[in-house]
């Protein structure tokens, strides 16, 4: 298997050993650098080439946006990693191959992986030599997300998806209810926790309110019971919910 070489630049420690921790998960990637300088970064990458960078945009001296129109040619494919929406559509002016928000989960992170990957040329990812049906070994499928990562005042902290209760919204934060962990803090949208949570544990029952499926004690007069607290039904969701709860091993 061609493997594609690769660089991380991002100013949070915790995100980089994240992503540093989901490129070693990936067989084809082979990870080069990874920098908390952007000006670090970039001198790195003048020297050495890579096929692709995982670039965060909020970083000080100089940004991720800056710093791609300052990388040599031929410039790697570039997948931005950022908890900020609003850059992604100038990002794709800038030839982006993907813009990830954070909390990245490994899924959504190995699809713009593969997306790269897919791009490639055949000189760079090459054709693979054929080898002898008995030798032939299918590749593991990457194991599903079980948490995600949530920024948390300074620090990204990990979130059991099992570990969740129901999620508060609180104009533009989020408030996770956790069963180990308390309640947990952070500047997200809901749009973007529930492209993270997997959709066969988690709805959305109320503007205001997430719960997971497993946590439901019961359901009655459009509401739901979660860790003694009973939560509205809003009627935006009241009609999938309830489809849900009757495919939900009702007896």
């Amino acid at each position: 298997m061609q493997r594609l070489t690769c660089a991380i630049l991002d100013d949070e420690p915790l995100a980089l050993d994240l992503l540093a921790d989901y490129c070693a998960q990936v067989p084809f990637l082979e990870l080069r650098g990874q920098f908390h300088d952007a000006l670090a970064g970039l001198a790195f990458l003048q020297d050495n080439p890579v096929d692709v960078v995982f670039m965060d945009i909020h970083m000080p001296r100089l940004t991720g946006l800056q710093l791609v129109q300052l990388l040599p040619t031929p410039a790697p494919r570039i997948v931005f990693t950022t908890a900020y929406d609003q850059y992604a559509v100038q990002s794709y002016t800038l030839n982006a191959a993907d813009y990830l928000l954070k909390p990245i989960a490994f899924d959504r992170f190995l699809q713009a992986v593969s997306k790269v990957r897919q791009s490639l040329p055949n000189s760079v990812a090459g054709p693979a030599a054929p080898a002898a049906p008995e030798a032939s070994v299918p590749a593991a499928a990457p194991a599903p997300a079980d948490a995600m990562f949530v920024k948390n005042e300074h620090r990204l902290q990990r979130v059991a998806f099992d570990d969740i209760l129901y999620i508060e919204g609180m104009k533009e934060y989020l408030l996770l209810h956790t069963a180990s962990a308390g309640k947990i803090l952070t500047l997200q949208s809901f749009r973007r926790v529930e492209e993270v949570l997997p959709p066969e544990r988690f709805a959305r029952i109320h503007k205001s309110f997430l719960v997971a499926l497993s946590r439901i004690e019961h359901v009655e007069r459009g509401k739901v019971q979660v860790a003694g607290r009973l939560l509205p039904v809003g009627d935006t969701y009241r009609e999938s919910f309830a489809e849900l709860i009757r495919a939900h091993n009702q007896l």
